[in-house]
């Protein structure tokens, strides 16, 4: 078999680059999130050093990133705790979206947006990135906070709405009629409620099922679940990110514990790629034209996730450290925002000029601020 040379020549640049980066934000406690970010941008088209022959594999590898970076961070987690956390969240899901997805209608209407376009930035708006916010818990050490249920149900629940939105808008966006866009939203939900409820029933059964004494009999039978399950949830026009939680919230107790243990160093890696690949998407130039528009579009909203945040982390119980912690964390933007523009695509235009800084800056501003909040 022949070995591309360009391929791993950049793969290896990139992975020492991401090194250095990453230990530097270590060595002054910060998430390394923003540094990946940024090496993505230099590195993608229109960007100082492109790197053309590791583009399709940074590309395949932040699929398998977002998976993995869900499928652990469920594995923090039981079922019964929280499908509770869902339930008592379900009013902090209709302020998200009345509170961020409502700024993103209104810059549509004035900036002149047809009616797809608006419906496509009120999304933009609307979704936190689940990638981003999972790896920046782990990283700042607040998987076992009181306010982390609170966040997570808040994402989960925005995953679902995707569910419902996702096929609204790609139908719409290709021109097809409301009804097909109903059809398609009701299969998506359909399947995502079947997978929840097998979670919560039947997820001891497939617990014993994944287990095994050798780890990498385990390892390749709990990724290969997941990773069919996340193609599955993908195709119904669903979140490959809620279907890969799914299934980490199915293993509990001693089977989760060897999970993470065999699965972190996987994430890791594939978690790195996901970074670059975000910024690898964008183009330097696309930033410019509209950023003051956009630099307004994400204070105003990075205050409404905030707010959100606050709302969510109180139903919890989290005291007022823990709501501003909680409220930062919810900022970041990310894949979901793309993949948006990304559905409308040609026809973006002034969508994507606006929508493609906007998400940028929180993605790397939330991190950030994340960091600092008290």
């Amino acid at each position: 078999m022949a070995v591309s040379a360009p391929l791993l020549f950049e793969l290896g640049a990139i992975l020492l680059v991401l090194t250095v980066l990453g230990a530097a934000a270590r060595r002054f406690g910060l998430s390394p999130i923003p540094l990946y970010l940024l090496t993505g941008l230099f590195l993608g088209n229109g960007g100082v050093a492109p790197v053309t022959a590791a583009a399709d594999f940074v590309e395949t590898g932040a699929s398998i990133g977002v998976v993995l970076l869900l499928l652990t961070l469920g594995l923090e987690f039981s079922v019964g705790e929280f499908s509770e956390s869902l339930r008592r969240h379900l009013p902090s899901a209709a302020v998200d979206l009345v509170l961020n997805a409502t700024p993103g209608a209104v810059a549509g209407w004035l900036l002149g947006l047809d009616a797809v376009g608006i419906l496509a930035l009120a999304g933009i708006t609307y979704i936190s990135s689940s990638g981003v916010i999972a790896r920046l818990l782990g990283d700042l050490d607040r998987l076992g906070n009181r306010e982390t249920p609170a966040v997570l149900s808040v994402l989960v629940l925005e995953d679902f709405a995707m569910a419902a939105y996702l096929p609204v808008l790609t139908v719409l966006a290709a021109g097809g009629t409301v009804l097909q866009a109903l059809l398609w939203t009701a299969v998506a939900i359909g399947a995502l409620g079947l997978a929840f409820l097998v979670s919560m029933r039947w997820g001891h059964h497939v617990g014993r099922m994944l287990g095994h004494p050798e780890d990498e009999q385990m390892l390749l039978r709990i990724l290969g679940l997941t990773l069919i399950v996340a193609a599955i949830a993908e195709h119904l026009h669903a979140s490959a990110a809620v279907g890969a939680f799914l299934v980490g919230l199915t293993l509990t107790g001693p089977i989760a514990d060897r999970a993470r243990n065999v699965l972190n160093p996987l994430r890791d890696l594939f978690a790195a790629v996901f970074f670059v690949a975000i910024g690898l998407a964008v183009d330097p130039g696309d930033l410019l034209p509209k950023l003051p528009f956009a630099l307004a579009l994400a204070a105003v909203t990075a205050g409404t996730k905030v707010i959100t945040g606050i709302y969510a982390a109180r139903r919890e119980g989290a005291a007022r450290a823990g709501q501003r912690r909680a409220g930062t964390a919810l900022i970041a933007r990310g894949e979901f925002s793309l993949v948006i523009i990304g559905l409308v695509g040609a026809g973006a235009g002034t969508l994507s000029a606006v929508a493609t800084p906007y998400v940028f800056i929180l993605a790397i501003l939330g991190p950030v601020l994340a960091r600092f909040a008290r």
